[in-house]
């Protein structure tokens, strides 16, 4: 039995879907659509199914991959569809593929964060967040190993490039960010914004992740 990737959206109210909830989701669609799929091993065994670099409640993405093993009832080349048509709406299977890489690899991440602004974006902003992205940026984090409870970690070098667009009413920052080991939660760098410029604080925020890279930056498809 090989291991089994999908890659699949997540947009949508199916955004706001946690990460735990999702897993039943998959779960749940394994079976309403007849796909037979590894279960765990000893007295409770239950649908084996592992998301690679969870994503936070909130946050849209059109990337996102599972890993399962398939023991029956389907080839993989059916899956997409006969499990996307057991899930809710905001939820879509593109492909399924035999795991190639280690999910170790998957070490960048590209997410746009878009940052809108009712009455329309301060002149000012664009600059601002400029030059925050170009300085030293440390930042406190929860930490469980920590004494403190916390430790300073300085985002800068989780952050691989970035690009910042504006419109009259919006900012939009494209930017590749570390995926894991650590990773880099890019709702931080919008509370470090907020933080430090508090006059200038965008009224809505989104986060959309576009692709999932290795170190070379190389989009990740198996």
């Amino acid at each position: 039995m090989s291991k089994l990737r999908l890659l699949f959206i997540k947009e949508a109210q199916a955004s706001y879907t946690s990460h735990l909830d999702l897993m039943r989701t998959f779960q749940r669609a394994f079976f309403r659509s007849g796909i037979q799929i590894r279960h765990t091993e000893g007295f409770n065994p239950h649908p084996f199914v592992s998301i690679a670099l969870p994503l936070s409640v909130g946050y849209s993405s059109q990337c996102e991959i599972l890993e399962f093993g398939l023991v029956g009832g389907a080839s993989y080349e059916e899956v997409p569809a006969r499990l996307t048509a057991a899930m809710p709406e905001g939820i879509v299977i593109h492909s399924c593929y035999p795991a190639q890489r280690p999910v170790k690899e998957l070490s960048r991440v590209n997410y746009i964060i878009n940052m809108e602004y009712e009455e329309g974006r301060p002149l000012e902003a664009e600059t601002a967040l400029s030059r925050l992205l170009g300085q030293s940026l440390v930042v406190r984090k929860k930490s469980k190993k920590a004494k403190a409870g916390f430790t300073e970690v300085d985002l800068i070098p989780l952050i691989y490039s970035w690009n910042l667009e504006v419109q009259r009413d919006t900012m939009t920052l494209d930017a590749v960010l570390a995926a894991q080991n650590p990773g880099l939660n890019p709702e931080l760098i919008r509370a470090a914004f907020c933080e430090t410029y508090p006059d200038l604080q965008p009224d809505f925020v989104t986060f959309h992740r576009r692709a999932v890279l290795d170190g070379e930056g190389t989009v990740v498809r198996k």
